[in-house]
């Protein structure tokens, strides 16, 4: 939470506003993350999976390369039972494969289904369209500031290191 030294605001923006502080950047994203959690947990629900299963499938899509179960087990930050029991339920639910394409026969990569992804696509298409929508209203270069900013924000949260349990 920030403290009201937090809120306070020096200088001004361009255009005389006042420059959004960093408690006004919590609340925002604070909001978009209950937002998208709100969504996340409705495509749970249909599917039969749980929040955590809809997390490790955007970290198996969003990959550079497939994933290993450590991997994601660093990602999301589980133990390795619990990844194992999420790639269980992922896999009934026909979204991934597990594959051994190495000749280390004891790495096992974990693929997207490729016939899954239209279902999850159907379902987040609103969150698509809001976003068309939102980006409307921005300049090329002010979403390139935005976009330069959301992955600035990623880099350092993914520096940030939770204790597991």
């Amino acid at each position: 939470m920030a403290s009201t030294d937090d809120r306070a605001s020096e200088g001004s923006a361009p255009g005389g506003a006042a420059p959004a502080d960093l408690y006004a950047y919590a609340v925002q994203l604070r909001r978009m993350n209950g937002e998208i959690n709100r969504l996340v947990h409705g495509f749970a629900l249909r599917q039969g999976l749980h929040a955590t299963d809809v997390q490790a499938l955007a970290a198996i899509l969003d990959a550079d390369a497939p994933l290993t179960p450590g991997r994601l087990r660093e990602h999301l930050g589980l133990t390795s039972g619990a990844v194992t029991a999420c790639l269980d339920r992922l896999e009934r639910a026909g979204h991934i494969r597990r594959s051994r394409e190495s000749a280390d026969r004891r790495v096992v990569h974990i693929h997207y289904v490729e016939e899954a992804k239209p279902v999850a696509r159907s379902y987040f298409q609103p969150l698509a369209r809001a976003t068309e929508n939102a980006r409307e209203g921005f300049t090329g270069e002010e979403l390139a500031v935005v976009l330069r900013f959301l992955v600035a924000m990623n880099e350092e949260l993914t520096e940030l290191r939770v204790p597991r349990r």
